[in-house]
């Protein structure tokens, strides 16, 4: 069905099946469940109340939940119990509401931010905090594993943070005899590793956050050293941080149709082949953020359009593409050139942007565009960033996928198109540029 992963659909994926029942259902349903990590003949296996269960998940803060049980996801993952929006009673809520389990984040202040681990006394304050929100949600149905706090190991000089972790580790398992703890990982290393086997030994499992170079995870985690089970609780489009960029430093994103591609490729290498010890995997973003883009991570549009990385969840979730899929890339131009051509305009002139489309079931295709100037307020780490207002500009003329348009005035910018087929779906690029 689809053009560009063709080549993957006579393999039978690790984990696709049909819906599953809520495991939480099994028993009393308003009873926590019990989750339990077993190896067996060297093979490491999640159960919950005695049933198998592989992690079939998306990450999301304030993404459609119920969509995730749709395209018969069985998990997802959140950073906080409370994110502003909804209570961690809410998500929980919701989500045993539509078979869901939760992997509840657990928000651990990080030293990039100013968090001083020498200070035992903000130590001991957040440990309390913490303390009274797993004590709150604990005997939830629909909860799955506590992850304490989020890429800690993200610009971090002071090994403490591991002790905290552990810590807060052993209060868990002190109050929450059904649930397991992990702690997250930006990429991976062999000091890290080093640093959770020697002061993170209560952990039960290990969470690790990999973007472009996921198909490696497998074979470092055993070079590193790490034993015990794992899970990839952030993997998706290739990182701003991984990409080519222009020649003044804008870094190029994937189109929708290559990020897809990728999506399935990165599942394969990372995640499927691993039968050991990966436990399942959380797919960033199962919604929609600004990180150097409004559509880089985001796996929906802003309003709530899906693109083909959904298609490809949806594939890997159940072994058979969905009935009506997003449209398909093919080239996308700006004055003729790529966006790994560093385009270059002059102000004030008329220039033409050409998008060509491809849709398996010949939907009729609908073009938007937008111009944002460039980023420069920009963070990392997943925190919070500014979206760049659109831009007004003027339009020449506009005809199915080309664009003739006035550039405006001397900046750096990037021209997005929104390709959408009247059915939920819709691909997406951009071409970042320059106007002297």
């Amino acid at each position: 069905m689809k053009n560009l992963v063709t080549i993957f659909l006579c393999i039978t994926l690790f984990g696709c099946n049909t819906k599953q029942p809520n495991p939480a259902s099994t028993g009393n349903e308003n009873n926590p469940a019990k989750v339990e990590l077993k190896k067996t003949n060297g093979k490491f296996e999640l159960y919950v109340n005695n049933s198998p269960f592989y992690i079939k998940g998306a990450g999301l803060e304030f993404g459609n939940i119920a969509a995730v049980a749709k395209h018969n996801g069985n998990s997802f993952r959140t950073w906080r119990t409370e994110n502003g929006q909804k209570t961690g009673r809410e998500i929980l809520d919701e989500a045993k509401k539509n078979g869901l389990m939760v992997t509840m984040g657990i928000e651990v202040a990080r030293e990039r931010h100013g968090f001083d681990y020498n200070d035992s006394i903000a130590v001991k304050e957040q440990f309390e905090r913490i303390k009274k929100e797993v004590v709150a949600l604990k005997d939830h149905p629909a909860l799955l594993i506590w992850a304490i706090g989020n890429e800690l190991n993200l610009r971090y000089t002071n090994p403490k943070v591991w002790d905290a972790v552990n810590d807060i580790s052993k209060m868990i398992h002190e109050v929450d005899k059904n649930h397991l703890t992990t702690t997250t990982l930006a990429g991976i290393s062999k000091k890290e590793i080093a640093q959770i086997n020697e002061r993170c030994s209560d952990l039960d499992l290990l969470s690790i956050q990999m973007y472009g170079n996921l198909p490696d995870l497998p074979k470092l985690v055993r070079e590193y050293g790490w034993e015990g089970a794992y899970m990839v609780t952030e993997w998706g489009a290739t990182g701003h941080w991984e990409v080519p960029k222009t020649k003044w430093g804008a870094p190029i994103e994937e189109t929708s149709t290559l990020k897809a591609a990728n999506y399935l490729k990165r599942y394969k290498g990372g995640i499927e082949a691993d039968s050991l010890q990966c436990i399942g995997s959380y797919v960033f973003l199962w919604g929609n953020k600004q990180e150097r883009t409004p559509t880089w991570y985001g796996i929906y549009l802003e309003d709530g359009k899906e693109t083909e990385s959904v298609d490809v969840m949806h594939y890997i979730w159940n072994g058979t593409w969905p009935e009506n899929g997003a449209p398909q890339i093919k080239t996308y131009t700006l004055d003729g050139k790529t966006a790994y051509e560093s385009v270059t305009l002059k102000a004030g002139k008329s220039y033409l942007a050409s998008l060509k489309v491809t849709d398996t079931e010949n939907d009729s295709i609908n073009y938007s565009w937008e111009i944002l100037p460039e980023s420069v307020v920009l963070q990392d780490g997943g925190d919070v960033e500014k979206q760049p207002e659109s831009l007004e500009f003027e339009t020449i003329n506009q005809n199915n996928g080309d664009l003739t348009f006035m550039t405006p005035t001397s900046g750096v910018y990037r021209l997005f198109v929104y390709a959408e087929d009247g059915n939920g779906h819709a691909a997406t690029a951009n071409i970042p540029f320059k106007v002297n």
